[in-house]
């Protein structure tokens, strides 16, 4: 009698697995290069301190064109990054990494983008263009409209 539900709930455990599977395998697409390949590098957008809403659309996400060395792992490449990034590692996970198709609008010059080690860029603010004072039940926020330079032109935002 135990036997038979344990065997039972086997059976259930492998048929919650394979749907899984099936629902994952559906999305995932396998990626992979080859040596002397070139391919963009993932950076994160940061403005002095970390923001995650939405923001920059147009603001670069992957940058340079850099060559293929070596394949470290499955899923691990290894980069000839220039001597501006010697601070980082060369090797990155095949997530951080985007076949480039050698077209020149895709390119993204680093020596316009200010890197640190986590592989952040920095936009600053150019001037303060507007300022507005916003009533929300019994708080008053003091709010700016920032122009911020970053590599695709300006751009305009509140901030409080």
């Amino acid at each position: 009698m135990t036997n038979e539900k344990i065997d039972l709930i086997r059976v259930q455990l492998k048929a919650a697995q394979d749907q899984q599977k099936a629902c994952a395998d559906k999305r995932r697409r396998p990626i992979e290069f080859q040596v002397g390949d070139y391919v963009l590098l993932k950076v994160s957008p940061w403005k002095g301190i970390i923001r995650f809403h939405k923001r920059g659309k147009l603001g670069p996400r992957y940058i340079g064109l850099f060559k293929i060395l070596a394949r470290v792992r499955r899923v691990a490449y290894q980069l000839e990054l220039p001597s501006t990034l010697d601070g980082i590692h060369n090797t990155f996970h095949v997530s951080q990494l985007r076949k480039c198709l050698v077209d020149e609008t895709a390119l993204v010059p680093l020596d316009d983008i200010e890197l640190d080690e986590g592989l952040n860029y920095f936009e600053r603010p150019i001037a303060i263009k507007d300022v507005k004072v916003k009533n929300l039940r019994n708080n008053v926020v003091r709010q700016v409209l920032v122009q911020w330079q970053h590599q695709k032109g300006s751009e305009l935002t509140w901030e409080a």
